[in-house]
């Protein structure tokens, strides 16, 4: 559980976004796309999940991609190259289901760009062809824009401020794809992660076009195995565990507004918390 490499992807005066190197062998082995870890920092953090980004069996090592936000976040931010996590679990969750759809929008926004590029590589070697829709605020907050660009066929970015690309969110691209440029029907699957308002309006913008959507649900979790359920959420109707029915959903079965009210319930509390960090 050794941090093996460190590096420090964005860093402003409001946020921090970093990629650590995981010494973790047995996950590296076993993890495929989509699926995630659950750990801790340290023994004052608590237990969270973040998607596996990358693995490499080779040097047994899992990449995580994370923005300092909370308490455990700001922990593991602090840790540098040689330290060691508190606890690591994983794989968690199924699989990303990959297989030849044909083709495929990849839709990230903040640091679901990070949830996107593992998919995006497995996709890629099952012969489909790729759109990426990445969105930030500005274009110092982008992340993995080579990497992705690289397995895209179509390209394109979004910024809040215009500093980058389309000014506008990632849906405005989305939108112009499937009802401007070309034919809904041209494409066979959508697959969108990042902030939930943004996974929401992606969900209702394909919803006239038919397409089947999956979003990678970022619900609430504390033990990531199935025994807490605090990650739950409806789906269809259905009441899921996020972190064993899940990470993937489609998108047109959640429960948007229930999801989004859940994962405010410790809002104030982690703001505290942050408060209390800084002094």
């Amino acid at each position: 559980m050794k941090i093996i490499k460190k590096d420090v992807l964005v860093k402003r005066r409001d946020t921090r976004i970093v990629s650590l190197d995981i010494e973790a062998p047995e996950i590296a082995r076993k993890a495929q796309a989509g699926q995630f870890v659950i750990l801790m920092a340290a023994e004052a953090g608590e237990r969270i999940p973040l998607t596996i980004v990358e693995s490499d069996t080779g040097r047994g090592a899992i990449r995580i991609i994370f923005q300092e936000v909370g308490l455990t976040t700001r922990l593991l931010g602090n840790l540098e190259t040689g330290k060691s996590l508190y606890a690591l679990a994983g794989p968690l969750g199924h699989p990303s289901e990959i297989k030849k759809y044909g083709k495929v929008i990849l839709v990230g926004g903040g640091v679901g760009i990070a949830e996107i590029y593992p998919a995006a590589k497995t996709l890629k070697q099952a012969g489909n062809r790729l759109t990426a829709i990445l969105g930030a605020r500005t274009k110092k907050l982008l992340i993995l824009e080579e990497e992705l660009k690289k397995l895209s066929d179509d390209f394109y970015i979004a910024t809040d401020d215009g500093s980058c690309g389309r000014k506008g969110v990632v849906t405005d691209v989305l939108q112009d794809i499937l009802t401007f440029h070309l034919r809904p029907s041209t494409f066979d699957l959508i697959y969108a992660v990042g902030p939930i308002p943004m996974m929401r309006q992606a969900a209702a913008v394909a919803k006239a076009s038919g397409i089947k959507t999956i979003v990678s649900l970022n619900a609430l979790m504390v033990d990531g195995t199935g025994m807490c359920g605090c990650c739950r959420v409806t789906v269809g109707g259905q009441t899921k565990f996020s972190c064993i029915d899940g990470p993937e959903f489609d998108a047109q079965l959640v429960d948007w507004e229930e999801l989004a009210k859940r994962n405010k319930s410790y809002l104030e509390q982690e703001r505290h918390i942050c408060k209390l960090l800084i002094r």
